[in-house]
């Protein structure tokens, strides 16, 4: 018996549930962890909790992050190394415009959602904490068209990963290219979700929390979604047809076992048209399916979503497999305790200075009654002067007498200065000196200081090279998603350079290709074989800066004027600053017309358009009529000495004729003179 539509998804839930639980219990503690570092550097107050807040309950807890300070000079180095995906051929082929096509589109995807948010949030969750994470999603292109079903990817941001995104616990890899399954908690107010699902709010089980320093916590329901890897092994048959000619190869057609065995006439008909089975293969294909969990139902099956890979990129600051189990870590916990014992240490002496900032004079309670207001009062009234009363002796005679003593402030004790030291020391090996590198020192060569930077980039390495590889991971999943949406014959989209110029192509362009003069389909992400390369290195606007340098050092080695031009358009391309942008397009296109750049598709249909619209220039247009007169004089001297040399040839052949003429009259004088001697000498014939 078949199973209803709601059975099947109550079994996706139990079955969702349960191994969520599991991998929770295995990464609670480790994903508490990197919750606590987050909250560590980044939370006033979050540094005594714990059992060290419990012990200074009733006393000053000051907090010198000094954490902070140095989890933030690596997201500043991030950020001023942008990472970029560059997609390139399978084939190893060093240009192949498909990839450019795609190099385009992934940048105005990134730009159209605000990738900068998703990669920032994740770096920063993942550096201090150890675990970070962003989607991509497929979404209209206009929403607001009933009409259009076109997609574009976005990238966004998923906010506390390590408490709201868990791998199921058999995926190894780093990038969990491996992972069947994957959960993201989402927070909700009960009133939106009521709102949305209509139903009381049941949350889904969330274990992973820390409110310790939190004045109010809100009051918020979680929903899951749930991302299942279907893989679903087919055979696959290639047939392939006659060769017209020598100069065409065959045509190959592929079908899966199943669509021949739905559509027998399909076989029947490959076969009659002249097709054969050349071979078979099976392979495995991929489809994710994607359900929104409560903690009681399925409350929605969003069916198989674009692409054969989970959309979520894991990044993690330092990670390990260790008993099995996945343990990540970020900048902060090795500081920790260090900073602790920092915090405590000051704490103590900020104490002992506040309290112990006077001598107190210590007196009975016969000298201060009466005047106890009094000395009560003088630290804020401030009194000229202060009374007590006398004393009396063992007979009762009154005697004047100060106070019997003075309380002295403690000594500070030479272990706690050496600890202060030693506690300093610790933090700045645990966290890098930064000082050494911001410092500017006198009289010190600028390769002196490229080296001091160079030491102090290869303490935040790991983290540039762990987000290299989530960077990588998001192209990946970025083209296989296109593969599914941008099917569309005909249909712009819009593109962008990596120095931010808007462009677009067009998908499915019919192309002609010179070397083999075939026409084929260009900008067909559906056959797109591409490799994702990545690129780490300073943003555009560093780069600019230190392109701009660079050329106008090199404008002074050379007196070529041409050089020289070339080199003054180079660097006010790459000025930075308000209101350059038009100069920046101007000097762009003066060297696409210089041949210095090539151009784009669009500038060159501009130049293409410009020839043939372009007025003729009067000296050029006086030249060349110039030179068609000389050319026309000279032809016309060419004809001249041609009829000449024609005239003297007829004149040669009619004296050769007039000299054959004349023999020809001469013999025939001569034989008509030898035939009338003849007749002359021969005797008339006898009757």
């Amino acid at each position: 018996m078949s199973k209803t539509k709601e059975q099947r998804l109550q079994e996706v839930h139990t079955r969702a549930l349960s191994e969520f639980d599991k991998i929770q219990a295995a990464l609670r503690n480790e994903r508490i962890q990197c919750l606590e570092d987050r909250r560590f550097y980044s939370i006033a107050g979050a540094q005594w909790e714990g059992p060290l807040g419990n012990q200074f309950e009733n006393k000053p807890r000051f907090e010198l992050n000094k954490v902070h300070l140095a989890v933030i000079r690596i997201f500043n180095e991030y950020r001023n190394n942008r990472i970029t995906v560059d997609f390139v051929p399978k084939d190893g082929k060093n240009a192949d415009k498909l990839a450019e096509t795609c190099d385009g589109l992934y940048r105005a995807d990134e730009y159209d959602s605000g990738a900068e948010e998703a990669y920032d949030n994740a770096f920063e969750e993942g550096t201090a904490g150890g675990f970070g994470a962003w989607r991509l999603r497929t979404c209209y292109e206009d929403d607001e068209d009933d009409d259009d079903t076109r997609q574009r990817v976005r990238i966004e941001p998923i906010f506390d990963a390590d408490s709201c995104v868990f791998f199921d616990l058999n995926a190894k890899r780093q990038d969990k290219s491996d992972a069947k399954r994957c959960f993201v908690l989402t927070a909700m107010t009960p009133e939106a979700y009521k709102d949305e699902y209509g139903d009381d709010p049941a949350t889904w089980p969330k274990l992973v929390h820390r409110w310790e320093f939190d004045w109010c916590t809100p009051d918020v329901v979680y929903v899951a979604e749930f991302y299942e890897v279907e893989e679903k092994e087919e055979l696959l048959r290639i047939f392939q047809g006659l060769a017209l000619t020598d100069s065409f190869e065959p045509d190959e057609l592929k079908f899966t076992d199943a669509e021949l065995q739905e559509d027998p006439t399909k076989l029947e008909t490959l076969l009659a048209t002249g097709f054969r089975e050349v071979r078979q293969k099976r392979v495995k294909r991929k489809r994710v399916r994607k359900y929104v969990l409560s903690g009681a139902k399925v409350l929605e099956d969003c069916g198989y979503i674009a692409g054969c890979h989970i959309p979520i990129i894991p990044f993690y600051g330092k990670r390990w497999v260790v008993d099995n189990v996945e343990r990540c870590m970020g900048h902060v916990r090795l500081a920790k305790d260090a900073q602790r014992l920092i915090n405590m240490l000051m704490s103590w002496l900020a104490e002992m200075a506040a309290r112990f900032d006077v001598e107190k004079p210590i007196l009975t309670p016969e000298q201060i009654a009466g005047h106890a207001q009094m000395w009560a009062e003088d630290n804020i009234k401030k009194f000229p002067y202060l009374l007590i009363n006398s004393i009396t002796d063992a007979e009762g005679q009154q005697i004047a007498a100060g106070p019997i003593g003075y309380t002295k402030a403690p000594n500070i004790p030479p272990a706690m200065a050496a600890l202060m030291q030693m506690a300093e020391q610790a933090l700045q090996d645990l966290l890098g000196n930064q000082q050494a590198g911001e410092e500017v020192q006198p009289n010190i060569s600028g390769k002196v200081v490229e080296l001091i930077q160079n030491r102090l980039d290869m303490q935040v390495f790991i983290y540039m090279s762990n987000m290299a590889k989530a960077i990588k991971r998001s192209g990946e999943v970025w083209i296989s998603m296109m593969k599914d949406i941008a099917v569309e014959e005909g249909r712009r989209m819009k593109t962008m350079t990596a120095d931010g110029q808007v462009g677009s192509v067009e998908l499915f362009e019919p192309a002609y290709d010179e070397e083999t003069g075939e026409t084929y389909l260009e900008n067909d992400l559906t056959k797109a074989k591409l490799d994702v390369m990545v690129d780490v290195g300073p943003s555009s606007t560093s780069k600019r800066a230190k392109t701009v340098r660079e050329l106008t050092a090199l404008k002074a080695t050379t007196q070529d004027p041409e050089t020289v031009s070339i080199l003054d358009s180079l660097i006010m391309m790459n000025m930075e600053g308000e209101g350059l942008t038009d100069a920046r397009q101007y000097f762009r296109r003066k060297l696409v017309r210089m041949g210095v750049i090539k151009p784009t598709k669009e500038e060159a249909e501009e130049l293409a358009q410009e020839a043939a619209n372009a007025q003729p220039d009067p000296n050029a247009v006086l030249v060349q009529s110039m030179a068609e007169e000389a050319q026309a004089k000279g032809a016309k001297a060419r004809a001249d000495t041609v009829l000449t040399l024609a005239k003297a040839e007829q004149s040669r052949a009619e004296t050769v004729k007039t000299m054959a003429d004349i023999d020809i009259e001469q013999q025939k004088q001569v034989l008509d003179a030898v035939r009338t001697a003849t007749e002359l000498s021969t005797p008339p014939a006898q009757i």
